[in-house]
């Protein structure tokens, strides 16, 4: 997921925080992976599949975005550009302004 990636380094610092989440594999499974895939992004472990059906995971890939306040602003089941100029400026516009635009 190098877009991924991208979003974890370019957003970052602004406060975009990337959680993946792995369901029910098991962590040398994952780590190997992680180590392949060059992941930046903190990956969690899911071995029961308990967190996916608290928040009704039925597909993979499932983003949710999250406030600065824990509330849920949003879902999305599959696969979603957020590299592209759509994904980003959604992703921009929930973060605020960044420094750039602080004065």
């Amino acid at each position: 997921m190098p877009s991924i990636n991208a979003l974890h380094d370019e957003l970052g610092p602004r406060g975009l925080k990337i959680l993946l989440v792995d369901i029910s594999e098991p962590r040398d499974v994952v780590a190997q992976a992680v180590a392949s895939r060059g992941y930046r992004a903190q990956v969690l472990l899911d071995p029961k599949g308990k967190t996916a059906d608290a928040y009704l995971v039925r597909g993979t890939p499932t983003t949710y975005l999250i406030g600065r306040d824990g509330m849920v602003l949003g879902r999305a089941v599959g696969p979603r550009p957020w590299v592209q100029a759509q994904g980003r400026t959604l992703l921009q516009g929930l973060l605020g302004p960044g420094k750039e635009g602080a004065r």
